[in-house]
């Protein structure tokens, strides 16, 4: 190591020029008087450093850093005397300083916003269609498996089964359970006005079967399952082992994203219907307790005025609602950069586009199966 005490590196300014002489090294740059060199920096037009005997990284970034402090001022600086070594090592470091931070612009006319909406419709635009991409390349993919069944992935799929749905059974029931709850509840509430509390039984059994069981239990797989997937394969990026899977010549595709979207449309309408399942049995127990309604009382009108058609549209939904998840989730996760922010950042969009795109396709099932009368 280097005495700090033969550390010396001479600094002063003669005729505009910035010149440097000994050792600028880690220990030289500590003992220069950063605020001293800011003041000279400022009024100079060449940095001179022909006379330095020797210049490390921190050397070479306190010149940069000078030679900011100056260009800052409206001045145009030079670095002069460099030899080759400490040139290259002084644009290594120019190129990896941290970019300035320019502060938002504080007032924006019409063309500044119009410009910004133009620029986040083109961004959906873009999002859209690699989303439709990527669908059609796990579709292909699923297609090719269903030619050669060897290919598919089933210990994977096992697996990716018993995490989305076994693992998930605990919160989804309880979640349909305590919604069955809060509907018999504040439908009690209301319907006791009108003296026809019996019709609780129908409010409970409509929304849940068709809208409430299915739809809720979607959206918590996409923040419970869809963010697991966007983390799992973002972290397989960020490691390159996606890139060592297409230079072995295996199709990442086929080996991450088919198992897992395969896994979700056979375990959706499996949570789906516990989730139904859980929302009717909460709702009796309140009806139960508010309304005095029986279990069997419920049992009797729930099967006589309840079409089945309510329980086969809910069910309907959950394919489509699992596709798209995995196949958000699983996006998502192949665009993961080589950092950790954006691991966090697209983690959290995945989450936010899947919830986005089920309640959009369940408003779309909603307007057609109105349409059709079901």
């Amino acid at each position: 190591m280097r005495d700090p005490k033969t550390s010396k590196v001479d600094l002063r300014v003669e005729d505009g020029r910035f010149l440097l002489a000994g050792e600028l090294h880690i220990e030289g740059v500590g003992g220069i008087d950063r605020k001293k060199a800011a003041q000279l920096a400022a009024d100079i037009s060449v940095i001179d450093i022909e006379a330095l005997t020797q210049m490390d990284t921190a050397g070479a970034w306190f010149l940069v850093e000078m030679q900011g402090i100056a260009e800052a001022k409206g001045r145009d600086v030079a670095i002069e005397g460099a030899n080759d070594a400490q040139a290259q090592l002084i644009e290594t470091v120019r190129k990896n300083m941290p970019p300035d931070e320019k502060p938002p612009r504080e007032h924006k006319n019409f063309i500044d916003r119009l410009e910004d909406y133009g620029q986040m419709v083109a961004r959906g635009g873009k999002t859209a269609l690699e989303l439709i991409s990527f669908l059609g390349q796990v579709i292909a993919t699923i297609g090719r498996i269903i030619i050669h069944p060897r290919q598919l992935r089933l210990t994977s799929m096992v697996h990716h089964c018993q995490e989305i749905g076994i693992n998930a059974i605990p919160i989804v029931s309880l979640m349909a359970f305590l919604i069955g709850v809060v509907l018999a509840f504040q439908g009690s509430a209301q319907l006791r006005q009108f003296g026809a509390e019996v019709f609780v039984v129908d409010l409970i059994a409509i929304s849940i079967l068709r809208e409430l069981g299915i739809l809720l239990t979607a959206i918590i797989v996409a923040g419970r399952s869809g963010s697991a997937f966007t983390a799992a394969i973002g972290s397989m990026k960020m490691r390159e082992e996606i890139d060592a899977m297409r230079t072995l010549g295996l199709d990442p595709v086929t080996i991450l994203v088919v198992p897992r979207v395969l896994a979700l449309i056979l375990m959706l309408p499996a949570l789906g219907f516990i989730a139904n399942l859980s929302g009717l049995i909460g709702g009796a127990l309140m009806s139960w307790i508010e309304l005095g309604v029986s279990p069997a009382v419920f049992q009797s009108r729930l099967v006589a005025n309840t079409d089945v058609w309510h329980f086969v549209v809910g069910m309907v939904k959950a394919p489509f609602f699992a596709l798209i998840i995995g196949i958000i989730g699983c996006y998502e996760g192949m665009k993961v950069g080589g950092d950790a922010e954006s691991l966090g950042r697209l983690t959290s969009a995945s989450v936010v586009l899947a919830i986005f795109m089920v309640i959009v396709v369940d408003a779309l099932f909603s307007i057609f199966f109105a349409i059709v009368g079901v």
